[in-house]
């Protein structure tokens, strides 16, 4: 009974929760706690879907509550431990890949504005931030180890200075929040979900948390006002792959919720209430099957 249930809950979490999650858009509110939300989804997910194959076999071949001896059954433990193995082999090989393809992309890239760019000197204003000539408004910076704030020449033309600090308080709060990591270990899962199942939805939606989450730190900062029209003047502009940039996700939605100053705490709580249920009631489902209540 408890393994169907284990069946159930990787079932919801990995195919109608990234669907259905993205349309509460009240959360969006508090984006910290709702990306642990995603975060606990997530993982209960994996958690359940490596855990259901060998809990079932265990199952189908135990005697009331007592564990049978492995050696007694070693070719469906095999079998159990075989589609364990393969889904966290698609997991670490997917990883591996995005990972790869990641930082190679970003390296790349970092050694072309190197080339390309013009540092300010050091000791002016912003002589953390490489500033490349293009006419379009556009903001960005690298993670990684080279990491860096990139800025075309027409930000700095375009903005004033409340609005440029607020723009390179975003993007700072990024590579010091490592959001990139963040939006890595998402995109992993994601992909890792066979196509015909997995919703765009969900990455869409941890997108616009993370960009949420820099707009907050630079909201700090600078206030939300410069923020807003900060966005503004950036929302034309787009940043390369493997990058992450203050304009063009969701602008109107995220100048929306910067209109909305409110802590929001009790929002806040239930959903990391929620967070802490999804992933207590999926180990103790699976702690029962182990032991065979039920």
């Amino acid at each position: 009974m408890l393994t169907a249930g284990l069946l159930l809950v990787a079932v919801l979490l990995t195919w109608p929760a990234p669907r259905l999650l993205p349309r509460f858009t009240g959360l969006e509110r508090v984006p910290g706690p709702t990306l642990l939300l995603w975060q606990a989804i997530s993982l209960s997910a994996v958690f359940a879907s490596v855990s259901l194959a060998p809990l079932a076999i265990l199952q189908f071949v135990r005697d009331g509550r007592q564990i049978p001896a492995p050696a007694a059954n070693v070719p469906l433990l095999l079998v159990g431990l075989a589609i364990s193995g393969l889904i966290l082999a698609r997991l670490l090989l997917q990883g591996h890949r995005i990972g790869r393809t990641l930082r190679a992309t970003r390296r790349e890239h970092a050694e072309l504005v190197d080339l390309l760019g013009d540092a300010p000197a050091a000791g002016t204003p912003y002589d953390a931030v490489t500033v490349l000539a293009h006419p379009t408004p556009t903001a960005y910076c690298i993670p990684g180890r080279r990491r860096r704030v990139v800025l075309t020449d027409s930000t700095i033309h375009a903005l004033p200075a409340d609005e440029l600090n607020g723009v390179l308080a975003h993007e700072r709060a990024h590579l010091r929040l490592r959001h990139d990591l963040v939006l890595e270990f998402f995109t992993v899962l994601h992909t890792t979900v066979p196509r015909a199942i997995r919703s765009d939805r969900g990455i869409q939606e941890v997108r616009l948390l993370i960009e949420l989450l820099a707009d907050r730190a630079a909201c700090r900062s600078v206030g939300a006002v410069a923020v807003a029209r900060g966005l503004v003047q950036l929302a034309g502009g787009t940043h390369p792959d493997a990058t992450l940039g203050a304009g063009g996700e969701a602008a109107v939605r995220r100048m929306e919720l910067l209109a909305d100053p409110r802590r929001h705490r009790l929002l806040s709580t239930g959903v990391l209430l929620s967070a802490a249920v999804i992933v207590l009631a999926t180990g103790v489902i699976a702690w029962g099957a182990l032991l065979g209540v039920g």
